[in-house]
């Protein structure tokens, strides 16, 4: 079976498509004629969530020893410099400043309360990014990067573990969990037995989350997964609303009101939108 002839998905994609088919085409199918490019828009969260995570993330594959012995605020200010000022959507240096304080708040959080950071990890088992057939029969792959697999030994077994960025909590329908779920439990060794969100702006401690059923996770987003592949088939994308918040920021680009900022390490260019 030819992988890049199937239709892939991930948790970012659905989310994109079940709230507005038309950003999920812009964000995941579209691209720029003149670069061949993907687009996207950036922000400040989006910025802040990407150098926090880039520094969490790169201490899964050391040693637990030798996590802290870098310090992860200097890690943090290399990782800034790729979201600095109009990269990462700043209008102003006060506001990049205000959120890069928010990112060095978050990892003194997580040195004075390290909890699992200090603990085994599964180093992720894949030379790209993990993903499986959900669907050979539709040629569907599931694909996803789990911020961090923490190894239980007591139970010889994983726990998914999602750094949040963001001032807002995971709604409950959300379908990252299921998604990392199904992934972990088909692209890796050990069972998933438990998993938690970690809120990074709020809380020292892990928030656990109650695993959903494999099945139901499965057929869910199997559901969700052949809708996309079907739309992709016909090439039907439109707004529910025509024109809702997810969307309009990427039709803005189309209309030439973005101004390209740069290009992302996955090819996308990048783009700020004025107001």
């Amino acid at each position: 079976m030819d992988k890049y002839k199937a239709t892939w998905v991930s948790h970012s994609s659905i989310a994109d498509f079940v709230v507005c088919p038309r950003a999920y085409y812009l964000r995941n199918v579209f691209k720029d004629p003149k670069t061949g490019n993907k687009i996207t828009v950036t922000s400040p969260a989006l910025s802040l969530g990407q150098a926090v995570h880039e520094v969490i993330e790169g201490l899964s594959i050391l040693p637990s020893e030798e996590r802290f012995i870098i310090s992860p605020f200097k890690k943090f200010d290399t990782a800034w410099q790729k979201v600095t000022g109009k990269m990462g959507g700043f209008k102003t240096n006060k506001e990049e400043q205000e959120f890069k304080e928010r990112g060095i708040k978050m990892l003194n959080r997580v040195i004075v309360n390290p909890g699992p950071i200090l603990k085994k990890a599964i180093k992720i088992q894949s030379d790209f990014i993990p993903n499986y057939y959900i669907s050979q029969e539709d040629q569907i792959i599931l694909c996803g990067k789990i911020d961090w697999l923490e190894y239980l030994p007591e139970t010889d077994s994983a726990h998914i573990i999602d750094f949040k960025t963001g001032k807002n909590e995971e709604e409950e329908k959300s379908l990252q969990l299921p998604i990392y779920l199904l992934l972990a439990t088909n692209t890796q060794t050990k069972k998933v037995t438990k998993a938690s969100y970690w809120y990074l702006e709020k809380n020292d401690e892990l928030t656990p989350k109650e695993l959903p059923s494999l099945l139901e996770s499965e057929d869910k987003v199997l559901t969700i997964a052949r809708r996309i592949k079907l739309a992709r088939q016909l090439n039907h994308f439109v707004c529910p609303t025509g024109g809702c918040m997810k969307c309009r920021s990427l039709e803005r680009v189309l209309k030439g009101e973005g101004e390209k900022v740069g290009v992302s390490d996955t090819k996308q260019d990048i783009y700020i939108l004025s107001s």
